[in-house]
């Protein structure tokens, strides 16, 4: 491989990086990026966790699908690509929605988190835990034609409530639906978090840095970030978001008109004898072990856990209901 010869990485470097585990919680246009060079790094074992299916949308940015896996899980598309870039490496694809009941066992293992999520609560939640446990991960973000990454590492730089306290109100922050995106600033931004990635697996300190990217103006600038001597989470240990009692979990997918439904339920649901029910209303879809069929004016994307994408609402009283309708409590 090509990095050994770089006196950075080398022999032993190349070995270090063989034998880690990275989890990369989302595979959007960050997580698309990272976990591919990530992969063709020959990092030993990836886990690619993402609730979402691929959409005709995502492909101006998210550089692992095509038109042809539209409708499929994001998590199983990323590994089977992913799998055939680099046979070495061992690929997870995790097609679950991550929140204060599972995040802890997702990241069971890991040596390092990759970010690549799509909503600040869930990066509050991955701050928390990764406070809890010492765990290194490498925040992300970009919009319009921004972007931004940071190597963290609990006790020696600041985590992200140091840099962010609180968190934003809803609406206050754009999104790729209301500001649009540069595809070449998530591809800067997801080639950093993999560089920073792989530094903390080979042991390099972080430097505690901000790095903001301005892809239209080529600006890239360093700001330091200063552990805060009140910080709720890496001071005061506060957990609010880790120990969130686990109910249904509904969340609003970022840039899309989509609802997630994640009922307390445990083990698979009979997807056949759900498919066959639907049937009697119309056309029903099925991919693998998801089912595809549309009710009321939405979308459903129904997987074998029994969590649902509903797209064609953002109310999530209404995407409940019709859940309670179609599929069940």
């Amino acid at each position: 491989m090509r990095q050994t010869i770089l006196p950075e990485i080398g022999a032993e470097g190349q070995r270090k990086l063989s034998a880690a585990t990275v989890a990369v919680i989302g595979l959007g246009a960050l997580g698309t990026v990272s976990a591919g060079l990530l992969a063709r790094a020959g990092v030993g074992h990836l886990r690619l966790v993402d609730r979402d299916v691929v959409e005709l949308t995502n492909l101006q940015r998210q550089v692992l699908f095509a038109e042809s896996d539209v409708d499929l899980p994001k998590a199983e598309v990323a590994a089977r690509k992913l799998q055939a870039v680099n046979s070495s490496v061992e690929i997870e694809g995790i097609a679950k929605d991550v929140h204060a009941a599972n995040i802890e066992s997702l990241l069971d293992g890991a040596d390092v988190v990759v970010d690549g999520a799509d909503n600040m609560e869930l990066r509050f939640l991955l701050n928390e835990v990764a406070v809890k446990r010492g765990l290194p991960w490498v925040y992300g973000g970009a919009i319009a034609t921004n972007g931004m990454a940071m190597a963290i590492l609990p006790g020696t730089t600041a985590c992200f409530r140091c840099f962010l306290p609180q968190m934003p109100a809803p609406g206050s922050l754009p999104t790729c639906d209301t500001a649009g995106i540069l595809n070449t600033v998530s591809s800067v931004v997801g080639s950093l978090q993999a560089a920073e990635a792989m530094k903390l697996l080979l042991g390099r300190a972080p430097s505690g840095e901000l790095l903001v990217f301005d892809g239209w103006t080529n600006e890239l600038q360093k700001l330091r970030v200063a552990r805060r001597t009140d910080c709720p989470a890496c001071v005061k240990g506060v957990r609010e978001h880790l120990g969130a009692k686990r109910g249904q979990v509904i969340a609003a997918l970022c840039g899309s008109d989509t609802i997630s439904i994640d009922p307390v339920h445990k083990g698979e649901i009979d997807v056949a004898g759900v498919e066959s029910r639907l049937k009697r209303l119309g056309t029903v879809k099925s991919l693998g072990n998801i089912l595809v069929f549309e009710a009321d004016g939405a979308r459903f994307t129904l997987f074998s856990d029994g969590r649902a994408l509903i797209r064609g609402t953002d109310d999530p009283e209404r995407a409940r209901s019709l859940y309670a309708k179609y599929v069940g409590m």
